[in-house]
């Protein structure tokens, strides 16, 4: 609506993950350096888990692109599933016929896994909102990760979930695979020198040259967003929105604390008001 109007070249602040905008800030490149590096060692399980908006989704598809180039990829975005449904996922994505019995899947599965451990070829297996797996499906991951050769294991697993995921792996009838984790990362909220960065990456990179936002307000959408990326979109979304329908070319005070306020009202954050840099009340 408003991309004219600023002279953008796509949307800077949509909440869809756009790896194009991916900005390498410590959270999420020490998140992806994590895995890579637990990836490398062979390692079996790895787990990452930040709160809701932090960029989980953001480090999967970044890993998606980044391991292509040597592993065969299983991407689950939604793994609310039972066992049986997880057996049979994971055998789609490996290009296996799905089998009767669950012994005979189970085995056409190790037998996939051999084939492209001959070939050279690592199977990782990326599990987006993993704080839904339901106990059995937990089992059976725990069941496929002791598949192994004498080397290395023949299916390595990436858990990406909200942190309560951490409070459901501590039960204590989890422990089995809780104690097979190796590599644990935790995406945490960006700072304000990282919130002011992530802002000007995105403007800078939908093709917008000038200064839509002063510097207190970016200190501003920092403190009342607590840093997390989603909020910062959804903020600088309709501030920018506001901006446009004033026909003004940058965004005002009161477009950026409407904008806020109207954030609180459906992301309920911990702070009533704002504390706006620079702003008498």
């Amino acid at each position: 609506m408003y991309l004219q109007h600023f002279g953008f070249t796509q949307q800077p602040f949509h909440l869809t993950p756009d790896t194009g905008l991916f900005l390498g800030l410590d959270p999420h490149y020490e998140a992806i350096q994590t895995v890579s590096a637990a990836l490398q060692m062979g390692e079996g399980l790895i787990k990452v888990t930040g709160e809701v908006g932090t960029g989980k989704t953001m480090v999967c598809r970044m890993l998606l692109t980044h391991l292509t180039d040597y592993v065969e990829l299983i991407y689950l975005p939604n793994p609310a599933l039972n066992g049986d449904d997880l057996r049979r996922a994971i055998a789609t994505e490996l290009s296996i016929a799905d089998h009767s019995s669950e012994v005979g899947l189970v085995e056409a599965i190790q037998a996939r896994l051999i084939e492209h451990h001959r070939s050279g070829k690592r199977v990782v297996m990326l599990l987006d909102e993993a704080q839904a797996l339901s106990d059995e499906a937990l089992e059976v991951l725990r069941l496929f990760g002791n598949l192994e050769t004498e080397q290395t294991k023949l299916l390595q697993m990436v858990l990406i979930g909200q942190p309560e995921l951490d409070e459901r792996l501590s039960q204590h009838h989890l422990r089995q695979f809780r104690q097979r984790i190796t590599f644990s990362a935790t995406l945490r909220p960006l700072d304000m020198s990282e919130t002011v960065a992530y802002i000007e990456n995105r403007l800078e990179k939908c093709g917008y040259q000038g200064k839509l936002f002063s510097l207190n307000q970016k200190k501003a959408i920092w403190k009342s967003c607590l840093g997390i990326p989603r909020l910062i979109n959804q903020v600088c979304h309709k501030a920018l929105l506001l901006a446009f329908y004033q026909r003004s070319q940058q965004v005002t005070n009161q477009n950026l604390f409407a904008a806020i306020h109207d954030t609180y009202d459906t992301s309920k954050p911990k702070h009533k008001a704002p504390v706006i840099w620079g702003w008498s009340h």
